[in-house]
Protein backbone atom coordinates (compact mmCIF):
# COMPACT_ATOMS: atom_id res chain seq x y z
CA UNK A 1 0.00 0.00 0.00
CA UNK A 2 1.82 2.85 -1.02
CA UNK A 3 -1.14 5.20 -1.23
CA UNK A 4 -0.39 7.50 2.39
CA UNK A 5 -4.28 8.97 2.07
CA UNK A 6 -5.53 5.12 1.79
CA UNK A 7 -3.19 3.78 4.54
CA UNK A 8 -4.10 6.57 6.87
CA UNK A 9 -7.80 5.70 6.32
CA UNK A 10 -7.14 1.43 6.76
CA UNK A 11 -5.47 2.98 10.07
CA UNK A 12 -8.50 4.84 11.21
CA UNK A 13 -10.98 2.31 10.23
CA UNK A 14 -9.27 -0.69 11.57
CA UNK A 15 -7.85 0.61 14.97
CA UNK A 16 -9.06 -1.35 18.04
CA UNK A 17 -10.93 2.07 19.64
CA UNK A 18 -13.93 3.35 18.48
CA UNK A 19 -12.66 6.76 16.19
CA UNK A 20 -15.46 9.41 16.12
CA UNK A 21 -14.28 12.58 14.14
CA UNK A 22 -16.85 15.34 14.27
CA UNK A 23 -17.54 18.73 12.43
CA UNK A 24 -17.42 22.39 13.89
CA UNK A 25 -21.25 21.91 14.67
CA UNK A 26 -21.00 18.37 16.00
CA UNK A 27 -21.83 16.43 12.76
CA UNK A 28 -20.43 12.96 12.60
CA UNK A 29 -18.33 12.84 9.77
CA UNK A 30 -15.88 9.51 10.37
CA UNK A 31 -16.77 6.83 12.46
CA UNK A 32 -14.66 3.70 11.68
CA UNK A 33 -15.84 0.00 12.51
CA UNK A 34 -14.87 -0.28 16.17
CA UNK A 35 -17.66 2.69 16.53
CA UNK A 36 -19.93 0.05 15.17
CA UNK A 37 -18.73 -2.63 17.39
CA UNK A 38 -19.61 0.24 20.61
CA UNK A 39 -22.42 1.85 20.00
CA UNK A 40 -24.20 -0.80 17.54
CA UNK A 41 -25.02 2.03 14.63
CA UNK A 42 -23.26 1.30 11.51
CA UNK A 43 -21.41 4.02 9.73
CA UNK A 44 -24.07 4.53 7.22
CA UNK A 45 -26.64 4.91 9.94
CA UNK A 46 -24.05 7.44 12.14
CA UNK A 47 -22.37 9.49 9.51
CA UNK A 48 -24.26 12.87 8.92
CA UNK A 49 -26.05 12.26 12.29
CA UNK A 50 -25.41 14.69 15.36
CA UNK A 51 -23.68 13.63 18.30
CA UNK A 52 -26.79 13.74 20.36
CA UNK A 53 -26.97 10.04 18.74
CA UNK A 54 -24.60 8.64 21.54
CA UNK A 55 -24.89 11.13 24.49
CA UNK A 56 -27.37 10.25 26.81
CA UNK A 57 -30.19 13.33 27.40
CA UNK A 58 -28.79 14.10 30.76
CA UNK A 59 -25.69 14.86 29.38
CA UNK A 60 -26.45 16.70 26.64
CA UNK A 61 -26.48 20.02 27.98
CA UNK A 62 -23.04 19.65 29.73
CA UNK A 63 -21.67 18.37 26.43
CA UNK A 64 -22.67 20.71 24.52
CA UNK A 65 -21.19 23.70 26.87
CA UNK A 66 -17.45 21.84 26.67
CA UNK A 67 -17.78 20.83 23.13
CA UNK A 68 -18.78 24.74 21.79
CA UNK A 69 -16.30 26.27 24.44
CA UNK A 70 -13.34 24.05 23.50
CA UNK A 71 -13.91 24.63 19.62
CA UNK A 72 -14.32 28.39 20.36
CA UNK A 73 -11.33 28.76 22.49
CA UNK A 74 -9.04 26.01 21.02
CA UNK A 75 -8.71 24.70 24.17
CA UNK A 76 -9.84 21.96 25.72
CA UNK A 77 -10.00 21.18 29.78
CA UNK A 78 -8.99 17.37 29.28
CA UNK A 79 -5.89 18.35 26.47
CA UNK A 80 -5.96 14.30 25.89
CA UNK A 81 -6.16 12.68 29.39
CA UNK A 82 -8.68 9.88 29.36
CA UNK A 83 -12.29 10.52 31.14
CA UNK A 84 -14.90 8.23 32.21
CA UNK A 85 -18.59 8.99 30.91
CA UNK A 86 -21.76 7.67 30.14
CA UNK A 87 -22.69 6.64 26.28
CA UNK A 88 -25.84 5.69 24.81
CA UNK A 89 -25.93 2.46 22.72
CA UNK A 90 -28.22 1.93 19.85
CA UNK A 91 -30.41 -0.66 21.74
CA UNK A 92 -30.81 2.17 24.67
CA UNK A 93 -28.67 0.28 27.20
CA UNK A 94 -26.13 2.29 28.87
CA UNK A 95 -22.44 2.24 28.35
CA UNK A 96 -19.72 3.26 30.59
CA UNK A 97 -16.88 4.57 27.69
CA UNK A 98 -13.32 6.01 28.42
CA UNK A 99 -12.54 8.48 25.97
CA UNK A 100 -9.92 10.72 25.12
CA UNK A 101 -10.81 14.00 22.83
CA UNK A 102 -8.31 16.02 20.57
CA UNK A 103 -9.19 19.55 18.52
CA UNK A 104 -7.97 19.21 14.60
CA UNK A 105 -6.35 21.99 12.76
CA UNK A 106 -6.09 22.81 9.56
CA UNK A 107 -2.87 23.82 8.33
CA UNK A 108 -3.93 27.52 9.51
CA UNK A 109 -4.39 26.49 12.84
CA UNK A 110 -8.10 26.98 12.85
CA UNK A 111 -10.02 24.30 14.13
CA UNK A 112 -11.74 21.91 12.09
CA UNK A 113 -13.45 19.92 14.37
CA UNK A 114 -13.09 17.45 17.42
CA UNK A 115 -11.70 13.27 17.06
CA UNK A 116 -12.99 11.07 19.93
CA UNK A 117 -11.24 7.78 20.55
CA UNK A 118 -13.55 5.46 23.13
CA UNK A 119 -13.40 2.03 24.82
CA UNK A 120 -16.03 0.20 26.48
CA UNK A 121 -15.37 0.05 29.79
CA UNK A 122 -18.65 -1.15 31.34
CA UNK A 123 -18.04 -4.06 32.41
CA UNK A 124 -14.52 -3.02 34.72
CA UNK A 125 -16.74 0.14 36.31
CA UNK A 126 -19.50 -2.32 37.06
CA UNK A 127 -17.29 -5.08 38.65
CA UNK A 128 -15.60 -2.17 40.70
CA UNK A 129 -18.44 -1.10 41.88
CA UNK A 130 -19.98 -4.70 43.27
CA UNK A 131 -16.48 -5.31 44.60
CA UNK A 132 -16.91 -1.82 46.75
CA UNK A 133 -20.44 -2.80 47.67
CA UNK A 134 -19.30 -5.74 49.14
CA UNK A 135 -16.60 -4.17 50.90
CA UNK A 136 -19.33 -1.76 52.44
CA UNK A 137 -21.93 -4.30 53.71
Amino acid sequence: MSNQPELDAKILEDAADALIYSDRSGTIVRWNRASSALFGFSADEALGQNLDLIVPEHLRAAHWKGFETAIASGTMKLAGRPTLTRALHKSGRRLYIEMTFALVRDAGGIVQGSVAMARDVTERVERERAAKATQNS
